[in-house]
């Protein structure tokens, strides 16, 4: 059933909101910005208000259940985070003041940078790029401008596992690199044969996702980085699964030169909804002077009378600037009190959560679902969304039917290296009981699967809307589902 319209709950009279009187001289518009008619609906705010509420019912969020997307990390932000970031001293800064007066704010920004460098082990960090995509971008960037300022022009190619992150691809293509394809071997891992023959003078470099979309950490990453390093490459890392690693493993100490980090991802700011996102970049020593800028620092050292002085300073072979202003502030805020608050012992027993919940779950679930690569698994794990026996059932009607039981679905279908694959990641921050009752609605589904196939061939049945033509939606957009007469 589709709900009624605005429009069509339009009333003449109605009126929802009073404006207040003008507190300003009144001028004349310009008669081309005025219109003869308007065709707003007219409602009262009682009826604006129920309309949006109920709208609001009809999305599963996370605030109201479990959100199992692998590689997504959708876990819970802490309301902690969120009214240090509503502070009037954050929220209402301009990033035109002069630094004088916005002291407070770039200290926040100065030691997250040393937050992040101390937890991954690189030299320098800029927190500019708005996601963990443009992360990834600011990263090949970076690598492209240190070959060419050796005058190492002839690196034209960049190496990229079937097992890392769909937007690696993009990103290298995008700069004007050649992407080769680096398969995975039996046990998940990038196959070195193929590596090594892959590594000639022509390579940029590698981007390599540590651990990899499977949920495994690469068991020779070691020597994946020697090689692409014997070769005259750089290594970039993936960081957007760190939140497995965090105080356990730091990518710089392995030897990766550039990484990005996914602030949603493993430092609890929001994800979803369009953003925004943020994706600071961390560089080794031999990168610094590239990295986009400008970045905060001290720019006068204190005394004992008076604190250090922090200001903007450009890198000194920077790319250049990769975002309006500094970077997506309020994430920076929610990020900086998401580490304050858990501190170095409470980090790492994110990641050691992370990866007990997941292999909890995957516990639970591979004697029942196909496990392509059985090993144990970091912060996700990917199964086969089909069963032999059943063979018109597929990973997509499994996922449909979780929603029956009230849960949304994990990732389907990607990694593609995975055959109907379901990636799925219970993060940190689930409870046994919450874990239990996911593990629970997929062993029925196994279940119906063999007994009533078509419960999931048809599903799913409880939700406002049923199944759609994915396809034929994101090709045939209809945003607009009743129009007044006049605009019909």
């Amino acid at each position: 059933m589709i709900e009624k319209t605005l429009y069509e709950l339009s009333s003449p009279g109605r009126v929802g909101v009073q404006f207040p009187d003008v507190d300003v001289p009144l001028s004349k518009l310009p008669d081309n910005f005025l219109r003869d008619d308007l065709p707003l609906p007219e409602l009262s705010e009682i009826d604006v208000i129920r309309h949006y509420t109920h709208l609001s019912h009809l999305n599963y969020c996370l605030d109201e259940g479990f959100y199992p997307l692998g590689s997504c990390t959708m876990k819970y932000n802490p309301r902690v985070n969120e009214a240090m970031a509503r502070l009037p001293g954050f929220a209402g800064a301009h990033p035109l003041q002069p630094v004088e007066s916005i002291q407070g704010s770039l200290v926040v920004m100065y030691n997250l940078q040393e937050m992040l460098k101390e937890i991954s082990g690189f030299d320098g960090i800029t927190l500019q790029p708005a996601a963990g995509a443009q992360g990834e971008f600011v990263g090949v960037m970076i690598i492209r401008a240190y070959h060419l300022s050796r005058g190492d022009v002839k690196r034209k190619k960049m190496l990229i596992p079937d097992s890392a992150h769909g937007t690696n691809p993009a990103s290298s293509a995008m700069i004007g690199y050649e992407v080769a394809s680096i398969p995975t071997d039996r046990r998940g891992n990038v196959d070195l044969g193929a590596l090594r023959a892959a590594c000639d003078d022509t390579v940029a470099g590698i981007m390599i996702t540590n651990p990899n979309t499977l949920g495994l950490f690469d068991e020779n990453i070691v020597d994946v980085i020697n090689i692409v390093h014997q070769a005259g490459g750089l290594v970039y890392g993936d960081g957007a699964n760190m939140n497995a690693l965090l105080g356990i493993v730091r990518p710089a100490d392995l030897g990766i030169d550039v990484m990005h980090f996914n602030l949603h991802k493993t430092f609890s700011t929001p994800h979803g909804g369009g953003g925004p996102g943020s994706g600071p970049v961390g560089v080794n020593q031999k990168l610094v002077d590239f990295l986009p800028g400008p970045i905060v620092d001290v720019i006068e050292e204190g005394d004992d009378e008076m604190p250090p002085l922090y200001g903007f300073v450009q890198p000194k072979k920077s790319i250049g600037r990769v975002k309006a202003f500094h970077g997506h502030f309020g994430m920076h805020v929610r990020a900086f009190t998401y580490i304050s608050m858990n501190g170095a012992e409470g980090l790492r027993t994110v990641a050691e959560m992370a990866v007990l919940n997941a292999n909890y779950l995957l516990a639970k679930l591979k004697g029942t679902y196909k496990l392509p690569y059985d090993r144990i698994c970091m912060h996700e794990f990917v199964l086969e969304g089909n069963f032999k026996d059943v063979p018109d059932v597929h990973a997509l009607d499994i996922a449909k039917r979780l929603m029956d039981y009230n849960f949304h679905p994990p990732t389907n279908y990607f990694p593609l290296i995975v055959h109907e694959a379901l990636m799925i990641e219970p993060t940190e921050t689930e409870s046994k009981q919450n874990i239990d009752a996911f593990a629970d609605a997929m062993l029925n589904i196994a279940r119906e699967a063999h007994e009533s196939p078509e419960l999931l061939q048809t599903a799913p049945h409880n939700t406002p809307i049923r199944r759609l033509d994915e396809v034929k939606a994101a090709k045939d957009l209809v945003l607009c589902c009743w129009l007044p007469e006049k605009a019909e």
